[in-house]
């Protein structure tokens, strides 16, 4: 009996699924555990796997379509079931098993998925490289699909015509530069929407403020080596960074707030988001009631949280509600930046990378550990000058870490 693939609830918000990406075609076998499609909701992005041995038979939905939850997105079973559903499916997704004992003409592979042209990734790229017509390319594969073999072979006699050298030399064209259009879709697609929304609807102004963190990177070597004595967890110099935010914060409401409607709304509570890079875009997981938290506490929520959002397993409602955002660039070695506020919050702040540079220090040249901060605030609700008094506080704490665990 056929086995249904259906649109999984990736959360208690989600309201639609969006098929990104077919990674199997009609009539491609597939293993138990297999991954056969991407799929997306708001800003998560992950595969879905074959939950039995066995045959494509249809695909119901097609890339780029939503879907509600629970909607049969394809069916798995033998080659030559029959499948029984509700309604109709599209012609061109199901399975044509009587074309076996059709006769067999000269016509070109017709393409079980409608319009879309069925190639694998693999022959798609190489067909891109070597600058091909992807629709003048005759496939071989299940269903008429184009595999990297059928490219290779167009490469091959392509390369293998002589070039004959008496021919007349004709003077060089100007050359037209070859273009590739990438669809945005899916995660990007969200991500671009919601950058530009955020630029036009608010008055964003970026300051930034270099922190004296010499003091601060001894502290948090030493206190990793305390603790894992005891367990696996290792501080790093965002989670004090982290800590320190809420610790500012808590001094500067203003700065944990939200212009709403032509409201400033103040929150009580410290909902800290963290953004967290993606191979396709980037989520904000949320740690909530960071107020609450010690930077123990803060630094391991902080990093089963990323791990989550990078495996993806994140559900949407741990990235909603954050009242304030941190960005981390560092690890790429940019020092300032402009983070584009994650709205309707006041305030983001980002993390550039630690460098070493001689300093004086009284009347004695030393080398010190300088860490760029940058913070973007929406200048509806405060204005530059308690902007900065908060990022002095902030500058306070990184340059006395005592006070940050104390």
């Amino acid at each position: 009996m056929a086995v249904e693939v259906v649109m999984p609830k990736l959360g208690m918000a989600m309201k639609e699924g969006t098929v990104s990406l077919w990674s199997k075609a009609v009539g491609d076998p597939v293993q138990k555990g297999e991954a056969i499609a991407s799929i997306n909701s708001e800003k998560i992005e992950m595969d879905i796997e074959s939950p039995a041995e066995g045959t494509i038979l249809n695909i119901t939905v097609q890339e780029g379509q939503g879907v509600p939850p629970g909607t049969v997105i394809c069916h798995i079973g033998d080659p030559n079931e029959k499948i029984k559903i509700d309604e109709p499916v599209a012609v061109e997704t199901q399975l044509k098993i009587d074309e076996q004992e059709k006769p067999k003409t000269k016509e070109s592979p017709t393409f079980p998925m409608g319009d879309r042209l069925m190639i694998t990734p693999v022959a798609r790229k190489m067909a891109q490289a070597a600058n091909l017509d992807i629709e003048k390319i005759q496939g071989t594969g299940p269903g008429g699909r184009i595999t990297k073999e059928d490219v290779q072979k167009v490469i091959e006699k392509r390369d293998s015509i002589p070039v004959n050298t008496d021919e007349r030399i004709v003077p060089p064209q100007p050359a037209i530069e070859s273009q590739h259009r990438i669809p945005v879709k899916g995660m990007r697609n969200i991500i671009a929407k919601r950058m530009k929304e955020s630029l036009q609807s608010s008055a964003q102004l970026t300051l930034t403020l270099k922190v004296d963190v010499t003091d601060l990177v001894i502290l948090q070597k030493q206190a990793t080596e305390t603790l894992q004595k005891h367990d696996s967890t290792k501080l790093t110099i965002t989670d004090f960074v982290a800590k320190a935010v809420v610790l500012s914060l808590k001094e500067h409401p203003k700065m944990n707030s939200a212009y709403i409607e032509d409201n400033i709304i103040l929150y009580e509570s410290i909902h800290l988001g963290l953004a967290v890079a993606l191979e396709n875009g980037l989520v904000v997981p949320v740690i909530r009631n960071a107020e609450n938290c010690t930077l123990r506490q803060l630094s391991n929520k902080g990093k089963e949280l990323a791990r989550c959002a990078r495996d993806g397993q994140l559900p949407i409602e741990d990235m909603q509600g954050s009242t304030f955002t941190i960005s981390n660039l560092g690890a790429f070695g940019v020092e300032h930046f402009t983070p584009i506020l994650n709205t309707p919050e006041t305030g983001i702040l980002g993390i550039g990378s630690a460098y070493d540079t001689p300093l004086y220090i009284g009347e004695e040249l030393e080398r010190r550990t300088i860490l760029p901060l940058s913070l973007t605030f929406d200048h509806r609700v405060l204005d530059g000058a308690p902007a900065a008094a908060f990022l002095q506080t902030l500058k306070r704490y990184l340059e006395e870490p005592i006070t940050v665990i104390l």
